[in-house]
């Protein structure tokens, strides 16, 4: 079994995405890891599909739109013994995933979420509306589950495969973040949460978030969980 699998969710990132390929072989390589980058095209309309196979990463598709969907299509052909999954949009960094990496391969936590809002954010890597957001709809997951994670909706993360395998995910969109959460914390699983860097996009791209329709999907998992 690979050491690790470096899955990236993937709708329309033909500009970013060898970039991020590109990272996360550097990072394969510097720790002498076993691996595989996997990239779930979720019916792109651009070259993103065959730019990622260009710079030979496995790319699988899932037609239905929608990250959750994606991420679980993903997350059900993985082969590594530690997968790390993040937006491929060039905001965050594969080159250095040891801060994810680390603690999973040692078994020290069965999942782990990164934090954008512990000093590392590079200012305008994120929009005004989403930086009063994001804290709002993390304190209200934080006292509807008790978990006392601050960025709940943060793009890279990391599982150990035998942890996800005790895990049952349903949601199909924006809110498949929370959910994981809310699952890990179901299944009484080891939960961490690491400082990340968020950096601006390389490169022009189109944006996938609806601030007031994801927010309120979140808000809406919450309150029926």
């Amino acid at each position: 079994m690979p050491d690790l699998t470096i899955l990236m969710p993937c709708m329309n990132e033909e500009e970013n995405i060898a970039f991020c390929i590109d990272q996360a072989k550097q990072y394969l390589s510097s720790r002498n890891l076993t691996g595989e980058i996997l990239v779930v095209d979720n019916n792109s309309t651009d070259r993103s599909a065959e730019i990622a196979e260009e710079h030979r990463a496995r790319v699988i598709t899932e037609s239905r739109r929608g990250y959750g969907r994606a991420l679980r299509t993903g997350l059900s052909a993985v082969t590594g013994t530690v997968i790390i999954f993040g937006d491929c949009d060039s905001t965050y960094d594969f080159s250095d995933l040891d801060p994810i990496y680390i603690p999973l391969s040692e078994n020290k936590y069965d999942f782990i979420t990164g934090d954008r809002f512990a000093g590392q954010m590079e200012k305008g890597a994120m929009t005004l509306s989403h930086r009063l957001g994001v804290p709002f709809l993390s304190w209200c997951g934080r006292m509807k589950f008790g978990v006392k994670i601050h960025d709940w909706h943060c793009g890279i993360r990391g599982i150990r495969r035998d942890a996800l395998e005790k895990c049952v995910f349903q949601t199909d969109g924006m809110e498949f973040a929370t959910e994981m959460i809310a699952e890990m914390q179901r299944q009484g699983l080891r939960i961490g949460e690491v400082s990340v860097p968020l950096r601006k996009s390389r490169e022009k791209r189109q944006e996938k978030l609806r601030t007031v329709r994801d927010g309120l999907r979140h808000l809406w998992f919450i309150l029926r969980a």
